[in-house]
């Protein structure tokens, strides 16, 4: 991972923590939600990343007219042969970029999160899977509005993670015009697809102790009954909470961290940073927070200043890589 890493840092300049993200997403079998203006290297860093690991790669671009044999396939007749033969659409891909997501109308958006949610497709009563691994990366333009229809907040749920893309620095800016403008860099496949499906194994395999288990679980808890939790001041702003889904993005999250940073642990540390990354697309916000310019990221900190993590959940013994340790 760390050499995968390195390839795609030859072409996309800082991004660090999105560049984290999408490497999680990768381990943990997750689907990510990118949010951020246009221009930050959001599909550049999947296509290199597809290229490092020679996989596929496909990019949709979302638009209003799109229909949803136009991501899944369809039957075509060919009048020749007098047969219809079954013409697969761009979702068998390794990586999928769904480009600007909140384009389509609902039926297209319902069509590809089916797909993200079974990784199988139905066409005329033939069920295709999906290669493996497969992941899809949706990004969303928050700075348009008009002709955008936003994604279900019960749909939205399907990805495993909504993150915010920022602007470069100064500095990287600088660096981001010099590579451009410069000669092309050639990447090198530095693994294959098979390589990361057995790191997608070995994730999995990751100890969880039951300590931060329950520390997750707490969390996504106080967005739904903060007054159990006495945080009885969000229960005005907070409409619905975070689904069960939430708990297991962040474990799922912290194992994938976990591995990234060579341990065969997981530790609160890693369980804490996933957490604003899986909560914040997941609570749906009241009109009252809406009114007072409350976000789901401040209502994420406010819920893990007062839910402390575990001191040391890995107390009862040293980890020895065993499910009994």
């Amino acid at each position: 991972m760390e050499r995968l890493l390195y390839e795609v840092k030859r072409v996309v300049v800082g991004q660090d923590r999105f560049l984290e993200r999408v490497l999680v997403a990768l381990l943990a079998q997750g689907h990510l939600l990118v949010e951020g203006v246009p221009g930050l290297a959001k599909t550049l860093t999947v296509k290199t990343l597809a290229r490092a690991v020679r996989g596929s790669f496909k990019r949709i671009q979302f638009t209003p007219d799109l229909v949803p044999s136009d991501l899944v396939g369809t039957r075509i007749y060919n009048q020749k042969t007098g047969e219809f033969s079954t013409s697969l659409g761009p979702v068998f891909a390794n990586l999928v970029l769904a480009d600007e997501i909140n384009r389509a109308p609902a039926k297209v958006q319902s069509a590809l999160l089916e797909v993200m949610q079974e990784r199988q497709v139905t066409i005329a009563g033939e069920t295709h899977r999906v290669p493996e691994p497969f992941v899809v990366m949706a990004t969303q333009n928050p700075i348009e509005t008009e002709g955008t229809y936003p994604l279900p907040e019960a749909q939205v749920d399907r990805f495993m993670m909504k993150v915010l893309v920022d602007y470069p620095s100064e500095e990287e800016e600088f660096v981001i015009a010099q590579r451009v403008t410069g000669p092309a860099v050639e990447i090198d496949a530095v693994a294959d697809t098979f390589a990361l499906a057995a790191l997608q194994r070995q994730c999995r395999e990751v100890y969880v102790d039951p300590a931060l288990i329950q520390y997750a679980v707490k969390l996504v808890s106080a967005t739904r009954t903060p007054a159990r939790h006495d945080l009885a001041e969000l229960g005005r702003l907070i409409t619905y909470g975070a689904s069960p889904r939430a708990t297991i993005g962040m474990i799922e999250g912290a194992r994938a961290l976990a591995l990234l940073a060579g341990r065969r642990y997981a530790l609160p540390e890693d369980v804490a940073g996933m957490v604003a990354d899986v909560m914040r697309h997941r609570l749906v916000l009241s009109y009252e927070a809406l009114a007072e310019g409350v976000t789901a990221d401040a209502i994420v900190q406010r819920v893990m200043k007062k839910i402390a993590p575990p001191d040391k959940p890995l107390a009862g013994g040293r980890f020895d890589g065993s499910a009994g340790a």
